[in-house]
């Protein structure tokens, strides 16, 4: 039955190993940071969103936009005159019209609406009328402007959708940049995973050596009468455990290294290899310092803030929603009249026939409850974001704080694993000492290189953990994209806006 197990875990072990015959893909950590803001799907499909703010930005500068109206109709009528009640006659009357009216119009940031209207009529009748002409050309330039004098005035009121679009889509990037933050994280964490799983494997390879060293003087040994047979049983079933966590130890490599993988979508068949080793040295932290960046640079809070601001632009115009509709409409224009075109035109453009108009249109629904309403769904809006953002704010802190006792435990954590390992090997090469002179067993020696192999593990996690923990404090105090280099700006969404146009 032991040789049963012996063998299963040596096929096991072999199927590892073969895998593990591929060479590595090397691979440094800022290549690794680069790869994932360029390549990682999830940030891709975040970018879309600023993209898409960026379109509602230029939706709502549209309102700019001027506008060419054009009216046009043709209208041929057949009809009693009124004269046949008296007269009998069964004349019919027959009249043609032509209009065609082209214009213009701009809004300007006040609120005003400023229009230029060329309005043309012609008449063609067979009326024997001597008040009326049977066919003649009538013709206006028409300059109309309207201006909100209460609400709706001002650029705050004309531009609020802008306004609005503009902060969605700086709430956007902001939204983009913490997933950027996060995901580069997540590559720093998992990288220095990969990097423990490495130094894991290699110390499971020593460990084997070890066991197979031992196995094969322990042979030597019992062979030459110095030692009972049992010995070499206790050692291969060290070499077979052993094979086993080595076999283990190669899994974890290649199941980090395809989490790796997938978050860079690095296109290659063999495992990856980290080159960049763990640092070890202890960084200065003032917690008070730490707390003042992170408020300052955290992009969630930034996005709030910009939630806030754009939620008072909104409460502001609500505000002024409340006011009564009082406009100012002015026209001027020329007229003209003529039995051709040319006479027409000759008059328009005489000015002797000018017209113009001065009124004022006053609307306000008694109670104006609707209006009152919206102002105050908008106050508490801005109400709402400020207590939002002071629990993000305090839930930061908290963050900043914790991170600091990460770090400070982290490395704490290497110093005493640091002085367990070298312990840990002094102790063995005693125990080989005094297995050699019969005074400890084959089991006895294992069981302390098995207490080597794990406090060598445990110091490679310690300083794995110091480094993933170092990078969660800078993570929490919004520096980490700075010290990698990594700049956030609206540019990709831009470019990814002007790419679908």
């Amino acid at each position: 039955m032991n040789k049963y197990i012996v063998t299963v875990l040596c096929l096991a072990f072999m199927c590892g190993v073969a895998g593990a015959d591929e060479t590595p893909y090397p691979l440094g950590l800022k290549e690794a940071l680069r790869l994932a803001v360029e390549r990682n799907l999830d940030l891709r499909a975040q970018l879309y969103t600023p993209a898409m703010n960026e379109a509602d930005v230029r939706f709502n500068r549209g309102i700019y936009d001027p506008h060419i109206l054009l009216t046009t109709g043709y209208t041929d009528e057949r009809t009693i005159p009124v004269s046949t009640v008296t007269t009998g006659s069964i004349d019919k009357l027959h009249q043609r019209t032509f209009t065609v009216d082209p214009g213009i119009s701009q809004l300007f940031p006040t609120g005003a609406t400023l229009g230029l209207t060329f309005s043309n009529y012609y008449s063609n009748t067979n009326s024997q009328s001597s008040f009326t002409r049977n066919s003649y050309w009538q013709s206006a330039l028409t300059l109309n402007a309207t201006q909100p004098l209460l609400r709706n005035f001002g650029r705050e009121a004309t531009e609020v959708g802008i306004a609005v679009a503009l902060g969605t889509k700086e709430g956007s990037v902001y939204r983009y940049q913490s997933q950027v933050l996060a995901t580069v994280l997540q590559v720093i964490t998992e990288y220095y995973r990969l990097y423990y799983d490495y130094e894991n494997l290699e110390s499971k390879r020593v460990s084997l050596k070890d066991a197979q060293r031992l196995l094969s003087d322990t042979k030597a040994r019992v062979k030459a009468g110095v030692l009972p047979a049992m010995e070499v049983l206790n050692a291969e079933f060290g070499v077979a455990s052993r094979e086993k966590d080595l076999n283990d130890a190669e899994r974890a490599v290649q199941d980090e290294s395809d989490v790796l993988r997938l978050l860079l979508q690095l296109n290659v068949t063999t495992v990856i290899q980290p080159t960049d080793r763990p640092v070890s040295g202890q960084i200065a932290i003032s917690e008070s310092d730490a707390v003042q960046k992170a408020l300052a640079n955290r992009p969630e809070l930034k996005e709030a803030r910009t939630g806030i601001k754009t939620s008072e632009i909104q409460a502001r115009v609500a505000r002024n929603n409340t006011l009564p509709n009082l406009n100012l409409a002015a026209s001027a224009g020329l007229n003209g009249l003529g039995s051709g075109y040319g006479r027409d035109m000759d008059r328009l453009s005489s000015g002797d026939y000018p017209a113009w108009s001065v009124s004022l249109q006053f609307d306000y629904p008694l109670g104006n409850t609707a209006a009152e309403n919206a102002y105050i769904k908008s106050r508490l809006r801005v109400n709402q974001g400020e207590a939002q953002l002071q629990s993000q704010q305090e839930s930061i802190t908290n963050e900043v704080r914790a991170a600091i006792r990460a770090l400070a435990s982290t490395h704490k954590q290497i110093e005493v694993t640091e002085r367990a390992q070298a312990y840990a090997e002094e102790n063995l090469r005693a125990y080989i000492r005094r297995n050699e002179v019969g005074l400890a067993t084959i089991k006895d020696v294992l069981d302390v290189e098995t207490t080597l192999a794990t406090a060598r593990s445990n110091h490679n996690r310690a300083l794995a953990d110091y480094n993933i923990a170092m990078n969660q404090y800078w993570k929490a105090t919004g520096e980490l994209l700075e010290r990698e280099g990594i700049i956030v700006t609206d540019n990709h969404a831009n470019g990814l806006y002007d790419s679908a146009r």
